[in-house]
């Protein structure tokens, strides 16, 4: 395809004021919730500093140098005049299917915000619920499980509807509308200026709380291991046997992808607001590293030195949501000054949340403008429509969080990871690195080794493959695992009745506690043994020449989904999604054609 620089050679109609109000901007829309409640839950369940070490790498081998790659090509396509993803995947492939691929850039943060938002609204909620006390129910942990599962309708679809918490509905109203309006005003004038003033004012907030954790001390003198120093120790002293666990190093290398905002459409469409000569190679390692300051110094010391202090090792196996609407809110009742610090650390969360939403709808804001020449209002509003009946969705089915994990698993996991595939094989095959590395180099203040670029030919859309198929192995299928072996026990020996004692012992060794009313019990017909509980089998019984082993079946993402009626439904309504967005594709790819805005190569 020509070179049509000339033709626009500032690129789209909207810029950034600064260059480091572009810092601001890109770096806000990687910090947010993953930072300061995915990257602690991540380390604390998958070995402490032994976690670090895979973190790392990944960021060395996939974050930054896929960064470079997306700030290169989004200033690449901006100079052409394309902002959006589309526009400029054909631009840097001059082929007709190059602008389907970029429907996958607009469908990745679309359906993220669909139930972001829904997750931001939740910390502005708990924000205000600490101003007036409502969240300050004592040292019982089953109380703020209770109150979380209340507050989102875990119980039931629709509870949220008349349920006592349907007020969080006008939270979300609020927050839904918050975003919009930063939107309609623009690049410069929304997103830029709002993130100027958000970004300093979530680190001193950040910084306020950091403070308050580390002069905790040792609150209870009968436990003197749980203190600042035992909480520092439990991020980052590694537990080095994790690294054998495959799923150490694909948690860690996800956790990238979540932090940088790799592969979610985002930066592509950041940095075709780019001038030519603005340097994209130093402004991408400073977005990147003002983001592993926001995580690593401020998220990770916060979350799990807080957690460890008062919870102990049993903060260990706390996931993102129970970390951080039920574990927290558990701590700040305990802390001295906890209100104001549950003020606060809301606070924190939900400025975090809202730099990361807006920039989820800039993409595609971007390609109804530039794909069909609506003017912003009209665009807003159709995007508006779009992702209101998104988290509407998401909010009606909300029994057991189906919807959320549902989008969040297929969009939020799956879809990212093919989408950094995709960039990675544009710039390394179809710019290719030579071109890549005198495109990034324009403006530079310094230069990207030249491994880097090999790098981004070779090395990481292999391992981009490597870790989708891993994480379709570990995720997508069921399995049965052996989690303990009883010696001498045969089911021979088993009656119905109690869990006998050598077997409750062989569970405790593994850390593994059981309801007091389990019992064991035949669970069916063949006269399979299972130790069953109030709600149903929990784990199955049967001899090996070792003993009596006690099997889990780890239920994967295939049987859930196949299982759960609103899994399947959501599954459909992002298969609708995507049909609609291939469809404005096509349509806006032939009207860049008649205008004579794409030439392919024949």
């Amino acid at each position: 395809m020509a070179d049509q620089s000339s033709r626009n050679p500032s690129g789209g109609g909207e810029q950034w004021a600064s260059r480091i109000g572009v810092i601001l901007a890109v770096a806000g829309s990687a910090v947010g919730l993953g930072n300061f409640l995915r990257f602690p839950g991540q380390a604390a369940q998958h070995g402490g500093g032994a976690f670090m070490i895979p973190y790392f790498i990944s960021l060395l081998v996939l974050g930054i140098p896929l960064c470079w790659a997306e700030w290169t090509m989004g200033r690449y396509g901006g100079l052409r005049g394309f902002n959006s993803a589309p526009g400029i995947y054909s631009v840097l492939w001059p082929h007709r299917f190059a602008k389907y691929l970029g429907a996958l850039a607009l469908l990745v943060p679309l359906v993220i915000y669909m139930y972001y938002v829904v997750i931001e609204a939740w910390c502005l909620g708990y924000a205000l619920n600490y101003v007036t006390g409502d969240l300050m129910l004592g040292s019982d942990a089953a109380a703020y499980q209770a109150y979380f599962d209340e507050y989102i309708g875990k119980g039931a679809n629709g509870a949220l509807l008349s349920g006592p918490h349907a007020g969080s509905l006008t939270i979300l109203a609020i927050t839904f509308l918050a975003n919009f309006v930063l939107i309609y005003r623009g690049v410069s004038k929304g997103i830029e200026r709002f993130c100027n003033i958000a970004m300093p004012l979530m680190a001193l907030l950040a910084l306020i709380v950091l403070a308050r954790v580390l002069t905790l001390g040792t609150p209870d003198p009968s436990k003197p291991a749980q203190s600042v120093v035992g909480g520092l120790g439990f991020m980052w002293n590694p537990h080095y046997e994790e690294l054998k666990d495959p799923q150490t190093w694909l948690a860690a290398s996800g956790q990238i992808f979540f932090t940088l905002s790799v592969g979610f459409g985002i930066i592509i469409n950041y940095a075709s607001y780019l001038k030519r000569k603005d340097d994209v190679v130093l402004s991408g390692l400073t977005a990147s590293s003002v983001n592993e300051f926001f995580e690593v110094c401020l998220g990770g010391l916060i979350t799990l030195t807080a957690a460890y202090i008062f919870l102990g090792e049993s903060a260990r196996g706390q996931g993102t949501f129970d970390l951080g609407f039920k574990a927290l809110p558990n701590v700040f009742a305990q802390m001295p000054g906890g209100q104001v610090i549950g003020v606060l650390w809301f606070l924190v969360l939900f400025i975090a949340a809202i730099t990361s939403s807006i920039s989820m709808l800039q993409p595609v804001i971007a390609f109804l403008e530039e794909g069909f020449g609506l003017k912003r209002h009209a665009s807003a509003a159709i995007l508006g429509l779009i992702s209101a009946m998104g988290c509407g969705f998401v909010v009606y089915f909300s029994e057991g969080m189906a919807a959320l994990d549902t989008f969040d698993f297929w969009v939020g996991s799956v879809l990212i990871i093919s989408l950094a595939l995709v960039q990675s094989l544009l710039y390394g095959w179809a710019l290719g690195i030579e071109r890549g590395a005198e495109e990034a180099h324009l403006g530079a203040h310094m230069r990207i080794p030249h491994f880097v670029q090999l790098m981004l030919k070779y090395v990481v859309p292999v391992y981009l493959a490597a870790i989708f198929g891993m994480f379709c192995w570990n995720n997508v299928p069921s399995a049965d695992a052996t989690i303990a072996t009883v010696p001498g026990l045969h089911s021979s020996e088993l009656a119905e009745g109690p869990a006998p004692e050598p077997l409750v012992a062989s569970l405790a060794s593994q850390g593994r506690e059981i309801p007091g009313v389990a019992a064991v019990a035949r669970s069916d017909e063949s006269g399979t043994w299972a130790l069953v509980g109030p709600e149903g089998g929990l784990l199955r019984l049967a001899d090996s020449p070792a003993g009596l082993e006690v099997i889990e079946h780890k239920a994967g993402y295939f049987e859930n989904t196949v299982n759960s009626p609103v899994a399947l439904n959501s599954i459909a309504f992002i298969g609708v999604i995507a049909a609609f967005l291939l469809l404005l594709v096509h349509i806006a790819g032939n009207r860049w054609e008649k205008e004579g805005r794409l030439q392919y190569r024949k």
